[in-house]
C-alpha cells in the first residue's frame, strides 16, 4: 500500500510558477511509476504528465508541454510538477496517482494509489 499527499497549491496570477509536491508513504516508491492528472469543474479529469518508475521516461499533455516539468527525487520519496507560464484554463484540483514498475502512462485506470489532490487556481 502506498500513500499519496499531494501539497504547493494555491492562487497565482496568470503568467505565474507552481511546484505541486506528491509525497508517498507505506512502500517503496523508487519502483513507482507516477501521474498528475488534473479536474476542472464540471469537466473530466484528465492526464496531466507522468514519469515512468525508473525516471527514464515522461510524458505530459500537449497543453503543458514546454510550461510544466515532472520530476522525481527517490531519495525524499517525492514526485514535483513544476509548473510555468501558467494561465487560467490551468485550473483545477491537480492529484497524483502511483503504479509499481509502471512506465509513464497517460491512462487513470493503470494507477492503483491515488492522492486527494492539490487546488490550482490561476486568474487572469
Amino acid at each position: 500500500q502506498v500513500q499519496l499527499v499531494e501539497s504547493g497549491g494555491g492562487l497565482v496570477q496568470a503568467g505565474g510558477s507552481l511546484r505541486l509536491s506528491c509525497a508517498a508513504s507505506g512502500r517503496t516508491f523508487s519502483n513507482h511509476a507516477v501521474g498528475w492528472f488534473r479536474q476542472a469543474p464540471g469537466k473530466e479529469r484528465e492526464f496531466v504528465a507522468a514519469i515512468s518508475w525508473s525516471g527514464s521516461s515522461t510524458r505530459y499533455t500537449d497543453s503543458v508541454k514546454g510550461r510544466f516539468t515532472i520530476s522525481r527525487d527517490n531519495a525524499k520519496n517525492s514526485v514535483y510538477l513544476q509548473m510555468n507560464s501558467l494561465k487560467p484554463e490551468d485550473t483545477a484540483v491537480y492529484c497524483c496517482a502511483a503504479e509499481p514498475y509502471a512506465g509513464a502512462s497517460t491512462y487513470r485506470a493503470q494507477y492503483r494509489y491515488w492522492g486527494q489532490g492539490t487546488q490550482v487556481t490561476v486568474s487572469s
